[in-house]
């Protein structure tokens, strides 16, 4: 019996009353199993990214390090992220998704529990390049996972679901960042920031483990899904990838990385990852600005932003997914947030105008820069899509050193870190208006909408 034989037998093997209703109901029982596992992993792998922006707080004054040496500490990450992406894509699609997770989240794990132990600048650009190493492909790994499971018209709101854990990250992570740093000060003769890193990082490696053990490589290797209901999931995946075929869809690596849509959609990547390491490695810095001196103080008060940023990752999503649309629920609201995030630069020490605004900056920028990964998966070919994922992560990432450089260094140079702000979320508006001009809606497909 050949495959499509084999598919339509198990999908009439259900039995169901609507086809429709029995797709929901295992997606529904998919979701419950896959997403909360993947959910915490990006909670552990965000709170990595922004941990170092609370560290700082105590760790410059400790260790007699300039914001330039800070942000560029901070920015190194990146590049040795970039340089491993790709590889650790290409081989997740050979050994599979739950060897890799296991390899990145224990590697990372222990780097970043190292960090607690520099007392050098070279010792924290060395560690921040090996944790960038270790932790590559752990983002673009779980973007390529979440395809292997979900057609287009479902991705972007378990796209916007896995990347809630970005701005939940920030909630928990401000006020249990400086509850950390102010209640284990001095403990066993350690610094509060170093506690930081070892109790934030070592968790991680455990949690490796657990998802190894929890999750399927792919729906055939489920084992609480029966033969007819893993049928209906191939099939639906099957059926959303013949568009595939259509003009403007690659079927080889090499189309993809031809088309200058692919690298519209990695700038406008750079340009999400400027405004996201913006919030999450300056706001601690910001906030104090405001006048409040209190570690613990910050920690709480970084995390109002934050939610709003998660309100923004569910009600963007949602929409999108409900009007079939994804770049103006994108563009635009990049552009409304980073407006938002440049007006702030006006308002020296106002504390509540500042936090309206960071607020609304947080809504827009997070819940445009999580949607945006709904689109790469749904553009290129199931072919192409493993590698021109990481493709676009890996440039797009470079965001997230320009950020927290150019900024570190324009703050050493002027004391303010106005200036440096500016210049990044004008870049911020930029990116949001590129994928409005640049990238047509025939690029972007959701279910069977062009």
């Amino acid at each position: 019996m050949n495959h499509a034989a084999s598919v339509a037998r198990g999908v009439a093997d259900i039995h169901p009353a609507s086809l429709r209703s029995a797709e929901d109901d295992i997606y529904r029982r998919i979701s419950w199993r896959v997403m909360p596992i993947v959910l915490v992993a990006y909670v552990f792998a965000f709170l990595d990214r922004i941990n170092v922006g609370y560290a700082q707080l105590q760790m410059k004054q400790d260790l007699a390090f300039s914001d330039a040496i800070y942000g560029l500490g901070a920015g190194l990450f990146f590049i040795t992220y970039l340089l491993f992406e790709v590889p650790s894509n290409l081989l997740l699609e050979k050994i599979g998704a739950r060897l890799t997770f296991l390899r990145i989240m224990v590697l990372w794990g222990l780097a970043s529990s190292a960090t607690a132990f520099v007392t050098e600048p070279w010792q924290f650009y060395g560690v921040r390049l090996l944790l960038g190493m270790f932790e590559a492909g752990f983002f673009p790994g779980i973007i390529l996972y979440l395809t292997y499971w979900y057609p287009s018209h479902r991705r972007g709101r378990v796209t916007g679901l896995f990347l809630f854990g970005m701005p939940i990250t920030g909630v928990l992570g401000g006020p249990l960042s400086g509850m950390i740093m102010s209640g284990m000060e001095g403990m066993a003769g350690m610094h509060g920031w170093q506690w930081l890193f070892i109790v934030q990082g070592l968790p991680t490696v455990a949690l490796g483990f657990l998802l190894y053990r929890l999750l399927p490589n792919k729906p055939s290797e489920a084992r609480w899904l029966s033969d007819g209901e893993k049928a209906l999931v191939q099939s639906v995946l099957d059926a959303d990838h013949k568009a595939d075929a259509k003009p403007g869809h690659h079927g080889k690596l090499s189309a993809a990385l031809s088309d200058p849509k692919t690298y519209v959609l990695a700038f406008v990547y750079f340009c999400c990852a400027c405004a996201v390491y913006t919030v999450t490695f300056w706001l601690p810095t910001m906030i104090k600005g405001l006048g409040i001196t209190s570690i613990g103080a910050i920690g709480w008060i970084t995390a109002v932003p934050y939610v709003f940023g998660a309100l923004g990752v569910l009600v963007i999503s949602r929409s999108s997914d409900r009007f079939k649309e994804r770049r103006w629920h994108v563009g635009g609201t990049l552009v409304m947030g980073a407006a938002a995030l440049f007006a702030t630069s006006f308002l020296g020490t106002a504390f509540a105008p500042v936090m309206v605004l960071l607020c609304f900056a947080a809504f827009f920028i997070f819940g445009g820069g999580s949607l945006f990964w709904s689109i790469p998966p749904t553009y290129l070919s199931r072919e192409a899509a493993a590698a021109g994922i990481a493709v676009i992560s890996s440039i797009g990432i470079l965001g997230g050193f320009v950020s927290p450089t150019v900024i570190g260094w324009i703050k050493s140079l002027t004391g303010s870190i106005q200036i440096g702000l500016a210049a990044l979320t004008a870049l911020v508006i930029v990116g949001g208006l590129t994928i409005l001009i640049a990238l047509p809606k025939s690029a972007v497909r959701v279910g069977t909408e062009a």
